[in-house]
């Protein structure tokens, strides 16, 4: 798995386990994976996993190479799709990591589930004999999207909310080292 288009002499895509398995490689100790930030976890380790089974030199990618909005709302979708008879998925249909949830929803035993751009796109008879609506949105979607979904499902009787946590988002990233330079010059200035 990797960024190929940045170096692709040097970099071969692994679809998935079953490729993993096959995959040859000009030097195996000179090897480390990366991954497609929006792939499910799940999936994506299950390919590493044979991976390292195979070149045990693999090296990880640093901590701050994964998007941990996008991986952790893939493991609240997964805590809370199993009491949900739909999940309302937030985000556009270009948004592979929109789209992602909705797969782990369903994969995660939730009855239905849509991806919408908004609350325009929410149809009543979604919601026909259902008691349980879970809702969440890729990782960058505007918050006053997702406020208006629940609006909408609030005004039909779904307004009691109960937040699902799985993860405490405390990592900053830094700034690149132009603009530490930039703002560390800017500040001189002033003094």
């Amino acid at each position: 798995m990797g960024t190929a288009g940045e170096a692709p002499e040097v970099i071969t895509v692994v679809q998935d386990a079953n490729e993993a398995a096959t995959v040859e490689v000009a030097d195996s100790s000179k090897l480390i994976w990366l991954s497609q930030t929006t792939l499910s976890v799940d999936e994506a380790m299950a390919t590493v996993d044979v991976l390292k089974s195979r070149f045990p030199n693999l090296l990880s990618p640093p901590s701050d190479d994964i998007c941990y909005a996008t991986q952790n709302r893939q493991l609240a979708v997964k805590a809370m799709a199993k009491q949900c008879d739909v999940v309302i998925v937030v985000g556009s249909v270009n948004s592979s990591n929109s789209v992602r949830l909705v797969e782990v929803a369903l994969d995660a035993g939730a009855k239905t589930s849509y991806r919408v751009d908004d609350a325009t796109e929410l149809q009543e008879e979604w919601f026909t004999s259902t008691s349980t609506v879970g809702v969440t949105s890729g990782a960058s979607v505007p918050e006053k999207l997702v406020e208006e979904v629940l609006a909408w499902l609030a005004a039909r009787g779904y307004g009691s909310v109960e937040v699902v946590k799985t993860a405490e988002e405390t990592l900053i990233f830094s700034l690149p080292p132009e603009l530490r330079r930039d703002l560390k010059a800017a500040q001189q200035a002033k003094s």
